[in-house]
């Protein structure tokens, strides 16, 4: 019973857990941050869900702090100490198809954020014109980030589960390379990996790892062009009887080739970043044919390189199809003659 009620709430839960795509302020690598934002995939990220449409809703608070020694730029300006919170929340629509697609599970879909931006600078070194400027600068709006696609790929072969990610964004018009309080990027990218889920329905165990490249077209209003990122996310948790899972996640970040382009002004500044948290989902019974999955789940970067130091907490309520529940076949029914 356990490993068939496992096997059914994690096959449902799977697409909305992994898909957790909001974005955070500064998408561009220009304040350190790249267009991926770590910790998007984490447990049951490769596991197939059941064909039909669902929904996933997602509350992101995101915050980055960097000290007044460290130099990051924020558009066009070189700034110290920054510090920057993002509050958003993402609306997401996804269909999964139900024929195969090279023997694997098709999920296609696309999310939207409307959120408030607030960003914080001590001291801007160099402004959007060259000039000099100096002493606290504040930018705070509410507005809209870049849309976002995504589609996934995924096969289960007992209790090992494959997957395959294509995803990138649409710019929405909202970016403002004279502000500093931006959701959206800027630019387009694209981002493609590879993930794998090991679920055991029997110890109720399950761990899961994705990683991915990030490739940046430029940014024609800065004229500055973020270097390939490599991004691997991860997250391990035990099922506490057939309805609840606890754990932890994290994720490593490493940019691999340097930024460039006229507006570059602090050179090819690779960053990097190591983050880990805990998480723990709930997974419920939401009408006929369908089922809720809440999570809860937050990251600190315990290291980083030319990035300032980010927390982030995520909470997602998504609904999609259920597995069916087996049928008990009956046989006749016999009356007793009287």
């Amino acid at each position: 019973m356990m490993r068939n009620e496992i096997s059914r709430q994690a096959a449902g839960a799977a697409i909305l857990a992994a898909t957790v795509l909001t974005p955070a302020t500064g998408r561009a690598d220009l304040a350190g941050v790249g267009f991926w934002l770590p910790g998007m995939m984490g447990s049951l990220a490769a596991v197939p869900g059941q064909p039909g449409w669902s929904m996933t809703n997602i509350y992101l608070h995101y915050e980055l702090v960097a000290g007044s020694g460290k130099q990051l730029q924020q558009n066009a300006s070189v700034v110290t100490g920054l510090y920057a919170r993002a509050d958003a929340v993402a609306f997401m629509p996804a269909y999964t198809f139900e024929t195969p697609v090279l023997g694997g599970q098709l999920t296609l879909a696309a999310l939207g954020v409307p959120g408030h931006v607030g960003v914080g600078v001590n001291a801007t070194l160099t402004g959007p014109f060259g000039n000099q400027i100096s002493g606290a600068v504040n930018d705070s709006r509410t507005t809209w980030a870049d849309v976002y696609y995504l589609g996934t790929l995924k096969w289960n072969h007992g209790v090992d589960n494959y997957m395959v990610y294509l995803m990138g964004n649409i710019p929405s018009g909202t970016y403002d390379s004279t502000r500093l309080a931006n959701l959206s990027a800027g630019h387009v990218a694209v981002d493609a990996g590879a993930g794998y889920t090991y679920l055991n329905p029997e110890t109720g165990r399950e761990f899961s790892v994705v990683g991915g490249f990030t490739y940046n077209a430029i940014n024609s209003a800065l004229q500055y062009q973020n270097g390939i990122d490599f991004h691997l996310d991860w997250g391990m948790s035990q099922f506490i009887g057939k309805s609840v899972h606890a754990g932890f996640v994290g994720y490593a970040y490493q940019q691999l080739t340097g930024d460039s382009g006229a507006g570059a002004r602090l050179g090819d500044f690779k960053g990097s970043a190591v983050g880990v948290g805990p998480q723990i989902g709930f997974m419920f019974a939401a009408g006929q044919g369908y089922q809720g999955y809440l999570n809860l789940r937050g990251y600190w970067d315990v290291f980083t390189e030319n990035r300032a130091k980010s927390s982030t907490v995520m909470m997602t309520l998504s609904f999609a199809p259920a597995t069916p529940q087996p049928v008990t076949p009956r046989g006749p029914r016999h009356v007793k003659a009287p």
